[in-house]
């Protein structure tokens, strides 16, 4: 499940899941919302992705802008996501199709995600959120 937080000029995307690895695949799957309607696109390709950082707050915008920079490489729209973490490194895929304008609705562009508002909860789900930059 995903939400978003009311931000002023951004976007707030929060990812929540039963584990870290759950959340973090829908913070993924709630920036890819804002971008466009994720459920029109296919997982007909799929990329890996590994990342590291100094904690796992870090890990999550770092995993973002992973798949950010792989939508631009690529010229792809991603909508499915497997994350494995440990310690501080992840190692994803992400599956989606190249981007096609008159399939795809393509809604709001993602610059970055960044480190504003960025935590990680445990209550009885996990929760990550950060602000996107669009």
């Amino acid at each position: 499940m995903y939400d978003y937080f009311e931000h002023q000029a951004d976007v707030g995307i929060i990812g929540i899941g039963n584990t870290l690895e759950e959340a973090f695949v829908e913070g993924a799957k709630a920036m890819f919302q804002v971008m466009c309607e994720i459920k029109e696109v296919e997982a007909k390709e799929e990329v890996k992705i590994e990342v590291d950082a100094s904690d796992q707050e870090t890990l999550f915008v770092e995993w973002l802008n992973a798949l950010l920079a792989q939508k631009d490489i690529k010229d792809m729209l991603f909508s499915d996501f497997d994350v494995k973490i440990e310690g501080n490194t992840l190692k994803g895929v992400a599956r989606g199709e190249t981007m096609d304008l008159d399939k795809h609705e393509v809604k709001t562009e993602v610059k970055a995600a960044t480190y504003s508002q960025l935590k990680i909860v445990k209550d009885k789900d996990y929760k990550v959120q950060c602000v996107v930059d669009v």
